[in-house]
């Protein structure tokens, strides 16, 4: 029973210790999606987004993997690649035309247009951010999960970047993960 009631207490004492957010409106489907995409994308918050993550990062450094894990260039390549598929089908638009293999989502990453991958993966998240902002409520509800599932998948990976990062020594640990 006591570990129960310690188990509680440091709960309650985590969440106590967030960050709390000031009163304001109640949450709306598009406010909350709104907010995982923008922290997935460039507002820190719980965790490091997509832009801190790339930040400063060369072409080398995007290229470089331990031999077992997807390189950061992948990982970036990889999240351009179904942030752009889904966005598609979520305007009706048919979704770029590939070979069917996820492996081939992360293989065709070329160093040589590392600094163009980051500008896509910008370029993207924005683009998402502004088609749930204008996107009607019925069109929200029917995509709703799928957009919380890319937020899911963009900090998954976000989250891989950032540990590749540190196994090669080029994160800054002042940037958000110690």
């Amino acid at each position: 029973m006591k570990q129960i009631a310690l188990v509680l207490l440091a709960v309650s004492l985590h969440a106590y210790g967030q960050e709390q957010k000031p009163a304001g409106p109640p949450p709306t489907l598009r406010s909350v999606l709104l907010e995982q995409l923008r922290t997935t994308h460039n507002v820190k918050d719980w965790f490091v987004p997509a832009n801190i993550a790339v930040e400063g990062l060369t072409a080398e450094q995007a290229n470089w993997t331990d031999g077992h894990n997807h390189s950061a260039g992948q990982l970036a390549y990889h999240l351009v690649f179904w942030n752009r598929e889904e966005l598609a089908k979520f305007k009706g638009e048919p979704p770029e035309k590939y070979s069917g293999h996820n492996d081939d989502t992360f293989n065709n990453f070329d160093s040589k247009k590392w600094a163009d991958t980051v500008r896509q993966l910008d370029q993207v998240l924005t683009d998402w951010e502004k088609a749930v902002e204008s996107a009607d409520d019925q069109t929200l509800a029917k995509w709703a999960g799928t957009i919380a599932r890319i937020g899911t998948h963009n900090a998954y990976h976000i989250g891989q970047i950032i540990y590749v990062r540190k196994l090669q020594g080029s994160w800054d640990p002042e940037k958000g993960v110690k």
